[in-house]
C-alpha cells in the first residue's frame, strides 16, 4: 500500500519542522558551537543520516529560516506593476515589512526572534554562510534589474541598504526598545535610504 504523494509531502514537512525546531531550541539554549549534530538528532528522535537528508550542514539548521526570503528582492522587481520603478517597488515592499514587523526587517521584538538574530550575528560560521545567501540574492536581483555593471551595482547597493536598515532596527530592539517605539525611526530611515538609492 502506497501513501498518497500529498501525505508524504506533509510528513516530510512536519519532520523538517520538528528537526529545525529542536535545533533552534538547543542553539538558543546552549549556543551554536556547544550543540552537536548528535544532540539535535537525539532531541528530534531521528538518526543522524536522516537529519542530514533534511539539512546538509549544521548551519542550514539555522539559516533555513532565511531561505523563505531567498530571491525576494528579485521577485518584487519582476512582479511589480507596470510603470513602477524597481527601487520604488522595493521601497514599498520593505515599508510593508516594517508595518508587519517582519523579522527580516529587523523590526520584531519577539524574544525568540531577537535571540535568533543574536545567534546568527554572533556566530562566525553562520554569518559567513549568510553572506553566501546574500551573494545569491544579489545575483538574482541583478538579473531582475537587467544586464551589465549597472544592474550589478544597483543590486549590490539595494541589498546593502536593506542589510544596514535591518541590522540597525535589530540593534535598537536588542538594546531594549519595542518594535512599536522603533517603527517611526525605521520607516524614516527606510525612506531616507531609498531616496538616496533613487
Amino acid at each position: 500500500m502506497h501513501e498518497p504523494a500529498g501525505l508524504r509531502a506533509r510528513k516530510k514537512q512536519r519532520t523538517h519542522g520538528a528537526i529545525a525546531d529542536a535545533a533552534i531550541s538547543l542553539f538558543l539554549e546552549r549556543g551554536f558551537d556547544r550543540v552537536s549534530v548528535n544532540d539535535i538528532a537525539a532531541a528530534a528522535e531521528i538518526s543522524k543520516p536522516t537529519l542530514f537528508r533534511y539539512f546538509p550542514t549544521k548551519e542550514d539548521l539555522v539559516l533555513h529560516r532565511f531561505t523563505d526570503h531567498q530571491g525576494e528582492a528579485a521577485h518584487v522587481v519582476r512582479d511589480r506593476d507596470s510603470g513602477v520603478e524597481p527601487v520604488a517597488a522595493l521601497h514599498r515592499h520593505f515599508r510593508a515589512g516594517l508595518d508587519r514587523h517582519d523579522p527580516v526587517t529587523g523590526l520584531n521584538d519577539h524574544p525568540e526572534v531577537v535571540a535568533f538574530h543574536r545567534l546568527v550575528f554572533s556566530t562566525p560560521s553562520l554569518a559567513g554562510r549568510l553572506a553566501r545567501y546574500r551573494l545569491e540574492d544579489e545575483e538574482a536581483l541583478a538579473g531582475a534589474l537587467g544586464e551589465g555593471i549597472q544592474a550589478r551595482l544597483g543590486a549590490a547597493q539595494v541589498l546593502a541598504a536593506l542589510r544596514v536598515l535591518a541590522r540597525a532596527n535589530w540593534q535598537k530592539i536588542a538594546d531594549g526598545r519595542s518594535a512599536r517605539d522603533v517603527h517611526p525611526e525605521a520607516a524614516a530611515d527606510a525612506d531616507y535610504a531609498f531616496d538616496r538609492l533613487r
